[in-house]
C-alpha cells in the first residue's frame, strides 16, 4: 500500500534532528536507570532504610516502565502521537521533580513507579513514529541508526552519575534527569510533528482499542516475533544484571577493566546495529539476518555454559569476555529486525504493536535477570545458563511460530 501524502510529506522531514529526537526518548529510560545506580549506597544512608527497601526504586521505575507502554501504545493509536508523548513527558519531568526532594525511601519508590510510567510514553511511542514513517527494509534501516544514538545510554549513563555524585549528593541526580526530560520536551514540542492522521486513527471507546491487541496477539507470526526477540533480549538484560558481580568478583577484574569491557560490549552492539542497517539490509533477507542472529547468539551462550562449567578446564577472563562479546554485538542484529519484522505485521495500531513489543521484553528480562545469581555468588552457571535458555527459547518461537520458510514476502 502506498503511503499517504502526509506520511510522505512527514518523512521528508525525519532527518538527522527526529533521528536524535526518537533517540533521546528511547534513552531517557536508561539514564533514568543507570544514572541512578552510583547513587544507591547514598540513598540508603540518607534515607535511613534497608539496601532492600531502596533496590525497590529500580523495581518500581522498571515495572512502570513495562505497564506504561500498555497504556500509552493503545491511546497513541487513538489520540495520535503527540498527545499522549507530552502529556508522558511533562507528568516524567513533575515525578522526576518530587523524586529529587523525597523526604522518605516510601515516597522516592512510589515517584520512580509514576516516574517509570510516563517515561514509558518516549520508549513506545519513538517505536510508533517509526512505523508511521517507514516500511519494511527503510524501517530496519532506521531501527539500525536510532540505536547508535540510543545504544550509547547504558554505556554513559553511570559514568555520568558518578560524576555528578562528586559534586552533589543522590538528588543532584534526580536535579539532572528533570532538566533533561523538560528540555527533551520542548524539544519534542518543538520539532516532532504528529505523524499519524486523523484518518489512519483507530476509533471507538477503550474497549476496542485495547481491543486490538488481541487481535495482534492473534497473529501467529507477530506473536512470534514479539516472543523471539523477548527473549533475546532478557540474554542482554541478564548479561546487564549478572555481569558486573561474574567479571569482578568470580574473575577478579578491577572495577576499571569491568567499566572498559563493558563499553566494548556496548560498542559491539552499536557497531552491528550499523553493519546490519548499512550492509545486510536490503541485500539479506531480514529474516535471514535474524535466524543467523540467533544462532549466533545461541553459540556463544552455549561456549559460556562450556566455559563457566569447566568443560574445556578452568576458563579465564579473556575467554568469557570474548563469549560475551560475540553474545552482545549479536544483539545489534537481533533487537531493530525483531522490531521492524513485528511492526511490518501491523499499521493502523502500531502504538499498541509497539506496546506489546516493549512490555513483553522488559517483563521477560525482569523475570529472567534474577535468575543469574539462584546459586549464589560463587558461580558464573546461573547466568550462562539463563542465557542459554532464553537463546533457545528465542529460536523455538522464531522457527515455531514466525515459520519464515512459509512465506515468500516478508510481512503480511
Amino acid at each position: 500500500m502506498a503511503p499517504s501524502p502526509h506520511t510522505v510529506a512527514t518523512r521528508r522531514r525525519a532527518g538527522l534532528l527526529v533521528i536524535l529526537v526518537l533517540g533521546g526518548l528511547t534513552a531517557l529510560p536508561p539514564l533514568s536507570m543507570d544514572m541512578y545506580l552510583p547513587a544507591l549506597p547514598q540513598v540508603t544512608d540518607a534515607l535511613h532504610s534497608p539496601a532492600a527497601t531502596v533496590q525497590l526504586t529500580l523495581t518500581a521505575c522498571l515495572l512502570g516502565m513495562a505497564l506504561g507502554q500498555l497504556v500509552v501504545g493503545p491511546l497513541s493509536d487513538r489520540w495520535g502521537r503527540r498527545r499522549p508523548l507530552l502529556t508522558g513527558m511533562a507528568v516524567y519531568v513533575l515525578a522526576t521533580a518530587v523524586c529529587a526532594f523525597a523526604p522518605s525511601a516510601e515516597l522516592l519508590i512510589a515517584f520512580r513507579l509514576v516516574q517509570g510510567l510516563a517515561g514509558a510514553a518516549g520508549i513506545v511511542i519513538a517505536r510508533a513514529v517509526v512505523r508511521d514513517l517507514y516500511d519494511g527494509v527503510e524501517m530496519a534501516r532506521f531501527f539500525s541508526t536510532l540505536m547508535l544514538v540510543s545504544g550509547v545510554a547504558p554505556i554513559i549513563a553511570p559514568v555520568i552519575g558518578g560524576q555528578i555524585l562528586r559534586l552533589t549528593d543522590w538528588r543532584g541526580v534526580f536535579a539532572v534527569l528533570t532538566v533533561i526530560g523538560l528540555l527533551l520536551t520542548l524539544v519534542v514540542w518543538r520539532w516532532l510533528s504528529e505523524t499519524l492522521p486523523p484518518e489512519s486513527r483507530r476509533g471507538g471507546g477503550m474497549a476496542q482499542t485495547f481491543g486490538a491487541m488481541r487481535g495482534l496477539l492473534a497473529d501467529r507470526v507477530f506473536t512470534g516475533y514479539t516472543l523471539a526477540g523477548s527473549f533475546a533480549f532478557a540474554t542482554l538484560f541478564t548479561y546487564v544484571s549478572a555481569s558486573s558481580f561474574v567479571i569482578q568478583d568470580i574473575y577478579g577484574a578491577s572495577p576499571q577493566t569491568f567499566s572498559l569491557l563493558f563499553g566494548v560490549n556496548s560498542v559491539g552492539l552499536v557497531a552491528m546495529g550499523q553493519f546490519n542497517g548499512r550492509v545486510l539490509i536490503g541485500r539479506v533477507s531480514m529474516d535471514k539476518v535474524l535466524g543467523a542472529g540467533l544462532v549466533v547468539v545461541t553459540l556463544a551462550a552455549a561456549a559460556l555454559v562450556a566455559l563457566t562449567t569447566g568443560v574445556f578446564g578452568r576458563a579465564g577472563l579473556p575467554a568469557v569476555a570474548t563469549a560475551l562479546f560475540v553474545l552482545m554485538s549479536a544483539m545489534g542484529v537481533l533487537l531493530p529486525n525483531t522490531n521492524a519484522l513485528a511492526l511490518m505485521r501491523t499499521r493502523n495500531a502500531a502504538g499498541s504493536a509497539s506496546a506489546l513489543l516493549g512490555t513483553s521484553s522488559f517483563l521477560v528480562g525482569a523475570i529472567a535477570s534474577p535468575l543469574a545469581g539462584i546459586a549464589g555468588d560463587g558461580t558464573a552457571v546461573p547466568m550462562a545458563v539463563t542465557q542459554l535458555t532464553c537463546a533457545l527459547v528465542a529460536v523455538a518461537c522464531f522457527v515455531g511460530l514466525c515459520r519464515p520458510w512459509r512465506r515468500t514476502v516478508e510481512g503480511p
